[in-house]
């Protein structure tokens, strides 16, 4: 099914894209037009960096908790996807981009995700990096040596 409709998909939004520039062009004129599509990829490159930085923070802070990444890896990603479909010129995968950058959209996403999938933790003994102790070990010349493998 995925086959037929990705095609189709593929071949009718640039023709809506089309249809709604001539619209939108004829309801407000040609140079207010362009300006939205201007306006709309410098916006989609604001919202990249402060949600995409903010995804990234929260991203580290599961990983030094412990915690399984799989919802903030989500979130980078639809918030990547977002900025790629403001970027790409045309009002409807405008309006899906910012839609896509909305939390409660994404989390409907991910409650839609997650319900079909079934996540098994591999690690047996999940815990955080010591914060207390150094994990460097230092030695001295004759504590070590190089072995060739033939």
């Amino acid at each position: 099914m995925l086959r037929i409709i990705l095609p189709i998909l593929f071949l009718l939004l640039p023709l809506a894209e089309i249809a709604c520039f001539i619209m939108v062009g004829r309801s407000i004129g040609l140079w207010p037009t362009l300006s939205l599509v201007i306006l709309s990829a410098i916006l989609g490159v604001f919202l990249v960096r402060i949600q995409g930085f903010g995804a990234l923070m929260r991203l580290r802070q599961s990983g030094r908790e412990g915690k399984p990444p799989g919802r903030e890896i989500l979130d980078a990603a639809m918030i990547v996807v977002a900025g790629f479909l403001l970027l790409v010129p045309g009002f409807l995968t405008d309006i899906l981009g910012l839609f896509l950058f909305l939390p409660p959209v994404r989390q409907w996403v991910w409650n839609r995700l997650i319900s079909n999938f079934v996540v098994v933790d591999i690690n047996t003994n999940p815990r955080p990096w010591p914060k207390d102790k150094d994990r460097t070990i230092e030695l001295d010349a004759d504590e070590y040596r190089r072995e060739r493998k033939d």
